[in-house]
């Protein structure tokens, strides 16, 4: 399972972030991306309010400081935010400024800029501030720069200070700077990971600890990796607080670590808090515990959370223990009667999906070429009733895949879509059974013999079918392309050379992102080069970024004038970002790089006013979907400019009838790509807004595919994401109708968002 919201996530191959500053108006106070584009059933009620009181690390100072920021200066901050404007705009300055709550802020926005520039300002702040709120916010903000050269103040103040936030937003800047650190510093990531480590332990050995220490410091943790760290966060499962041990149970998970197994079976088994177990059973499957087979079997049946159930289920595909099949096949079977019962009872798309998918997925993994009949016939069935997805294909795929061709669902649907002017024909039953056909390209002779070469023979010229037929919906190309280049075709480089003519922008992207995984080829640089006029026309960026990406890896004559030409042609500030880091790697880069530095961003001075006059005012957006409304809080004191993005395009009723395109339970549903497959958004980026508000559940986050690329695609949390904090912008949380986000099953729509906004 990804585990980031990407917009691609947009959906193309998106992790970092109680209450954040009331950056405006009050001084900052605490607060929480495919690749291209970032998360169960509620416990016993469905959840109506949001969980922040409980759940977020504890507030500190600046949630209690009064000062204003001026609303020129805020202007002036936020555009220089906006156009990632550091060493030109007069934010160091205001980092001196007599006010708090101006410095708080400047400080806030030079970490978001992310300038190395601001590494030295930022840590005399942090040493030497009388205001511990602001001293706590130069911590994050270093943080979120990720610059080895702001280690040493983090851990001078983590030593000396006694301010509880501070000294917890030391430790959580230091596991973000410790993960961003390359290989070639491993002694300096050992050597910052250590100072997490015994910060962490010292609060275990405390009668009363820093809980928001221990939150931040255990996913401090899970990003700095330190020698005998799992060891360390292992201690924390035995903690009265309930999201403390899911914390620490994640962060195990997400270590792979193999520590304190026998107590994580007990957890799994008897704790009250439906996240630790689920994050228990997370754990055990990331430790491929066979031991734990018995528990994990019971709970993905019976638990009565669909959090933990749907852990388990995925952690019994893990452990690769043969006797796994039965429980799932009978879980599947379950599932899949009481989907039959509710589409009887006039549902479209029962929540059943959801878990059913997830079964269909550990079935393909557990009974991998085992030809199980059992599961053979539910998974036919389940497609047969209108489960279309690749879970389901690639599951059939996986278990019997000299049956697969053979299925006569499969060569009728093949023949059908490859005929001109086919009826029925969509882009989710294509993509689904490319994923299917491409599953076949890693079976080996060991598995079926001598047919393999019939077998992937039989299954490339299926794809080559559906490639070339004028009846393929564009959206499905993507797939189509990923799946036949998995078999390494000999004319694979003709194949992709040939997509980038494709009128589908992202098919046009993926093919240059096959061509940049091959040797270079002169014809390939050729075809790059003239690809890349059309892509910098394109109303998004998606393959303009990938053939500048592909151009790079490529040594023909063509390659240099066509990057420096993207430098000219557009104002997307990602591609001349990539253009320019391009020449600088090939011959030193262009003559001014200040032009590619700041941002050409869409808004202007109302836009700032706009967005900053919510600051104060309660703004709420009613989701209506298929499943029944809920009511997301929007965080404009949080996230001025994306809250304004969001409710633009709400009142442009831009999301309406837009699917649900993305759900993975105990992670996210994400919605907003107006293509429905990942990979859409209105044709612009904004820039992020990282802030301090946690991934609880309930979360609304912005959909990223790296920094600065969001746009439309949001999602909402199904449980706490600590690992996604300080890396996606929080921008609202969901405040009622969380058990219709539960509800919430792929292909869903969104009927209408309604924005209101009154004065507190």
């Amino acid at each position: 399972m990804p585990n980031t919201p990407t917009a691609s996530e947009k959906g193309r191959a998106g992790a970092r972030a109680a209450l954040l500053a009331l950056c405006a108006l009050l001084a900052c106070a605490p607060r929480a991306h495919a690749q291209r584009g970032a998360a169960a059933k509620p416990a016993a009620k469905p959840q109506t309010k949001p969980a922040q009181a409980k759940e977020t690390p504890a507030a500190s100072a600046k949630s209690r400081a009064g000062a204003r920021v001026p609303l020129e200066t805020l202007l002036q901050i936020v555009q220089a935010e906006d156009e990632r404007r550091w060493e030109d705009s007069d934010l160091g300055k205001l980092l001196a400024d007599s006010n708090a709550a101006v410095r708080a802020r400047a400080a806030l926005a030079a970490g978001r800029i992310g300038d190395e520039g601001a590494v030295a300002p930022l840590s005399n702040l942090l040493n030497s501030d009388r205001d511990e709120a602001v001293r706590a916010t130069a911590a994050f903000a270093l943080g979120e720069i990720e610059s080895e050269s702001g280690a040493a103040a983090l851990t001078e103040a983590l030593r000396l200070s006694k301010s509880t936030e501070l000294r917890a937003r030391c430790v959580e800047a230091l596991g973000k700077i410790a993960a961003a650190l390359p290989e070639a510093r491993a002694d300096a990531r050992k050597r910052i990971g250590d100072t997490i480590n015994t910060a962490l332990a010292a609060e275990q050995r405390l009668s009363k600890s820093n809980r928001t220490l221990v939150l931040l410091g255990l996913t401090a943790e899970l990003r700095a990796r330190p020698e005998n760290g799992a060891r360390t966060v292992a201690l924390f499962l035995a903690s009265t607080d309930g999201r403390v041990r899911a914390d620490a149970a994640n962060a195990l998970a997400r270590m792979r670590a193999k520590e304190s197994l026998e107590r994580l079976r007990v957890m799994l088994a008897t704790d009250a808090d439906p996240v630790a177990r689920a994050n228990a059973a997370r754990a055990l499957g990331a430790a491929e515990d066979a031991a734990a087979f018995e528990v994990l079997a019971q709970h993905a049946g019976t638990d009565a959370d669909e959090r933990v159930r749907v852990s388990a289920v995925r952690a019994l595909a893990q452990i690769k223990e043969p006797r796994a099949a039965d429980p799932l096949v009978r879980r599947g079977g379950e599932l899949f009667a009481a989907y039959k019962s509710a589409r009887v009872g006039g549902a479209v798309n029962p929540p059943e999906v959801n878990e059913l998918l997830e079964v269909a997925t550990a079935m393909g993994r557990v009974l991998a070429n085992s030809n199980d009949e059992r599961a053979l016939t539910l998974l036919r069935a389940a497609r047969e009733a209108g489960v279309v997805a690749p879970e389901v294909e690639t599951a059939l795929a996986r278990i019997a895949p000299t049956q697969y061709l053979r299925d006569k669902a499969v060569a009728d649907f093949v023949a059908q879509a490859s005929r001109r002017g086919a009826a029925g024909v969509t882009w989710q039953k294509v993509s689904a059974l490319a994923q299917g056909l491409g599953e076949l390209a890693g079976v080996t002779s060991a598995q079926v013999g001598n047919s393999v070469v019939s077998l992937q023979a039989d299954a490339q010229i299926a794809l080559r079918a559906l490639v070339q037929s004028p009846s393929t919906p564009p959206s499905a190309l993507p797939d189509l392309l990923r799946s036949l280049a998995a078999f390494k075709p000999v004319d694979l480089d003709a194949v992709a050379r040939a997509a980038l003519s494709n009128p589908d922008v992202i098919a046009r992207a993926t093919a240059a992102d096959i061509l940049s995984e091959l040797p270079p080829e002169p014809d390939t640089a050729r075809a790059l080069a003239d690809a890349l006029p059309r892509a910098l026309q394109d109303e998004t960026d998606d393959a303009a970024l990938s053939v500048l990406g592909a151009l790079a890896k490529q040594q023909g004559a063509e390659v240099e004038p066509a990057v420096k030409s993207a430098l000219e042609a557009t104002t997307d500030y990602l591609v001349r970002r990539r253009a320019a880091d391009i020449l600088r790697e090939r011959a030193g880069g262009p003559a001014n790089e200040r032009r590619v530095e700041t941002v050409n961003t869409r808004n202007h001075r109302e836009d700032y006013e706009r967005a900053l006059a919510r600051i104060g005012k309660t703004v709420r957006a009613v989701i209506m979907t298929d499943k029944g409304a809920f009511t997301m809080e929007l965080l404009p004191e949080e996230a001025p400019l994306t809250v304004d993005n969001f409710v633009g395009l709400a009142r442009r009723n831009y999301f309406n009838n837009v699917l649900f395109h993305r759900v993975v339970p105990n992670f996210v549903v994400q919605g907003g790509d107006p293509r429905g497959d990942g990979n859409g958004g209105p044709g612009y980026q904004i820039r992020c807004e990282i802030n301090e508000v946690p991934y609880n559940r309930g979360a609304v986050g912005m959909a990223l595919s790296g920094k600065d690329t969001g746009g439309s695609q949001w999602f909402v949390t199904h449980s706490p994401q600590p690992h996604l904090d300080g890396g996606y912008t929080v921008f609202g949380r969901v405040v009622e109708g969380m058990d219709v986000v539960d509800r919430i099953v792929r292909g869903d729509r969104i009927r209408s968002v309604t924005i209101t906004e009154r004065g507190r």
